[in-house]
């Protein structure tokens, strides 16, 4: 299962949900992935601490490789580098992401992701994917290599404006290059359920009939920690309030596919 984390808008929550999805999942035994395309590498310095010695490799390398002929390239997998943590790996971004974005758009490599996924999906159980916040090369990416998207919403005005659009994207995309991506649901994140705005903007999202998850992802300063440390939460403090929300939606995202699946 492929899952790519998108939403145009910067600071909604797109890595923190990337990060500690997957800790979770490889924390409950499946072998997990993360992929960060975000040139920013948030994700990667969240998984492999910001102290750590830079990878030997990472999706710069990847995508290079995709623009030169070579007589002994890098195997796909050796693009997935272990964390500190069992069973989960990253694929790490680079700042040099950016740059290449131009070369890679002309060159119409937009598959090459999707491609490289397939070659090692039997060594993966589940991957996220995350995104920079634009709807560029690599956002179009991860779509287009994707099952299914995860939209994080932030409670505010702005967000929820922006969130219709993204909807419009995500279903062009699946249309025109991935007929098999579908929007998984609506994550709202920094929820605080004592102020009237969240509470009004997310029951409306929810009589409009939009997939919106369950639980709510809570505000908390123990995230912050959590960055920090460069520890997802699920290793950082499994008791927290919300360390078991994410544990709640990450079980509550598995009981939906096999419900979908128990349809078919």
């Amino acid at each position: 299962m492929r899952r790519v984390v998108f939403n145009q808008k910067g600071g909604v929550g797109k890595s923190t949900i990337t990060c500690n999805l997957a800790a979770i999942s490889a924390q409950q035994g499946k072998r997990a992935l993360v992929v960060d395309l975000d040139p920013q590498g948030n994700s990667t310095q969240y998984l492999l601490g910001g102290n750590a010695s830079p990878p030997e490799v990472t999706l710069a390398e990847f995508f290079e490789q995709s623009l030169t002929f070579k007589l002994d390239p890098i195997k796909t997998i050796d693009f997935a580098v272990p964390t500190p943590y069992p069973r989960l790996s990253v694929m790490p971004s680079h700042p040099r992401l950016e740059e290449l974005q131009s070369k890679l758009e002309s060159r119409y490599k937009i598959y090459k992701l999707r491609e490289a996924l397939d070659e090692i999906a039997g060594n993966f159980d589940h991957v996220f994917i995350d995104t920079p916040p634009a709807l560029g090369f690599f956002t179009r990416s991860a779509l287009i290599a994707a099952d299914a998207c995860l939209i994080p919403f932030d409670c505010d005005e702005f967000s929820r404006n922006a969130l219709y659009s993204l909807l419009a994207n995500a279903e062009e995309i699946r249309t025109d290059h991935n007929h098999n991506l579908k929007v998984e649901g609506i994550i709202v994140n920094q929820y605080q359920p004592r102020a009237n705005l969240p509470q009004k903007v997310v029951q409306e999202l929810i009589e409009e009939g939009l997939p919106v998850l369950q639980p709510y992802l809570s505000a908390s300063v123990r995230i912050k920690e959590s960055h920090e440390r460069a520890t997802p939460m699920i290793h950082l403090d499994p008791r927290h309030k919300l360390t078991q929300e994410f544990v709640a939606l990450y079980e509550s995202l598995g009981a939906k596919k096999k419900k979908e699946k128990k349809e078919k």
